[in-house]
């Protein structure tokens, strides 16, 4: 299904709630939102009736660390993330990015960013929002329906070992990974508090963002976000620790580098005109998602773009790569039960 992007917001907009909270507003370009409470993002979902698609979430990170020509650009699934607020202006949940990374005959390996909880302020009349999130990023397998032999295989000794051993095979039990703010604020001293904020991101090494990451014609505001990328959290269980490890090897081979500690993942976030909320749709949006991505292997409204340099060149990844990274976690496995 193809989304058809709104251009004239919805009517019922009221606003208000930013000019009740002048402490709340942009002062010298900041935005300090220290004196507003957090919500667990799915607690308040009953008080939104807006939204802003993000329709086009442009993402660019380093495929190698600390080198700025290895940067890479790709912009994800349309409606990947939301802003959910209410008439006034006050924002209440967001939904979180979902991807999936296909390897026929074996399965998917997801990421989902999951937003524990979440304060901020939308305001429609001067097209602007501030909002602060703890986010959470999960990586876990699902199986491919369609199983190679060799995809039997390796199932078959993961489902084995998980009587023992809690492997990332389902999102209960997904691998964790910490996550941190890039930029200092005062008052706001939670490490893990990611600001989402108005204008572009351009990286430093830069004059400006390349061409086929804009989208002023189509779309109606956009904002910015940067994580910086931490450890996987450890699970007090030894060998459950190292195969998560060889599974995040796998992931930012086949990624690049997507998830590599240390790293910083930045996106701009590109939205559609406000449209009003159905709620019961809204919380069925990730599990709509998640059925897309372990069935069909894409997003419901379709996928993203290639990954690419500034230049435009498309970033590959070696097949030798992934099925060394593969390997490497099959022959763990075989240690483990045939010792």
């Amino acid at each position: 299904m193809t989304i058809i992007p709104n251009h004239v917001p919805a009517k019922g907009w009221k606003g208000g709630f930013i000019e009740k909270h002048p402490e709340l507003q942009y002062k010298n370009g900041v935005a300090d939102l220290s004196t507003l409470d957090f919500n667990d993002n799915l607690d308040k979902v009953c008080k939104i009736k807006r939204q802003q698609r993000v329709l086009w979430p442009e993402f660019t990170w380093l495929t190698i660390k600390d080198d700025p020509s290895s940067r890479c650009f790709q912009m994800f699934a349309p409606d990947i993330s939301r802003a959910g607020y209410d008439n006034t202006g006050q924002n209440w949940a967001v939904i979180c990015p979902q991807q999936g990374t296909y390897i026929k005959g074996f399965g998917t390996i997801n990421v989902e960013v999951t937003v524990a909880k979440q304060r901020g302020w939308v305001n429609e009349t001067n097209k602007s929002l501030a909002i602060d999130m703890v986010v959470k990023p999960k990586i876990w397998f699902s199986k491919d329906a369609n199983q190679s032999a060799y995809g039997k295989l390796i199932w078959g000794a993961f489902e084995l070992i998980n009587k023992l051993h809690h492997l990332p095979i389902n999102k209960n039990q997904a691998i964790n990974v910490h996550t941190h703010r890039t930029e200092k604020m005062p008052h706001v001293e939670d490490p893990e508090v990611i600001f989402v904020r108005d204008k572009l991101y351009t990286p430093k090494c830069l004059d400006h963002l390349p061409a086929f990451t804009l989208h002023n014609k189509e779309a109606w505001n956009y904002a910015n976000l940067e994580v910086g990328i931490g450890d996987i959290a450890k699970t007090g269980d030894a060998f459950v620790d190292e195969f998560n490890q060889l599974v995040m090897d796998l992931f930012n081979v086949g990624s690049g580098n997507l998830l590599q500690k240390g790293s910083e993942l930045t996106w701009n976030v590109w939205v559609d005109a406000p449209t009003k909320v159905n709620q019961t749709e809204w919380r069925n949006h990730a599990q709509f998602w998640r059925r897309s991505i372990d069935v069909d292997h894409a997003s419901p409204d379709g996928n993203g773009s290639k990954v690419r340099y500034a230049n435009g060149d498309e970033f590959s990844v070696a097949e030798e790569l992934i099925t060394e990274a593969l390997e490497a976690i099959w022959k763990f496995v075989k240690d483990h039960i045939w010792g």
